[in-house]
């Protein structure tokens, strides 16, 4: 699963301008995630540098405890 994690976040930085970038709360504007089964990739995009931040990547279920 690491390797797939890994991989679905270089496909993010790829295929940024592909995708919609919802906040995913009020109060964190610019972080956005993506769901990859049971995972959740928590990210922020720096478009001045051309960059994607990845902020955490955690299990759908952690979120909820």
């Amino acid at each position: 699963m690491a390797q797939r994690l890994l991989d679905k976040t270089k496909w993010i930085a790829s295929n940024i301008d592909n995708l919609r970038h919802d906040p995913i709360a009020s109060d964190l504007p610019g972080l956005s995630k993506y769901a990859v089964e049971d995972w959740r990739i928590f990210y922020s995009i720096d478009r001045n540098d051309h960059l994607v931040d990845i902020h955490g990547i955690v299990r759908h279920r952690e979120l909820r405890s």
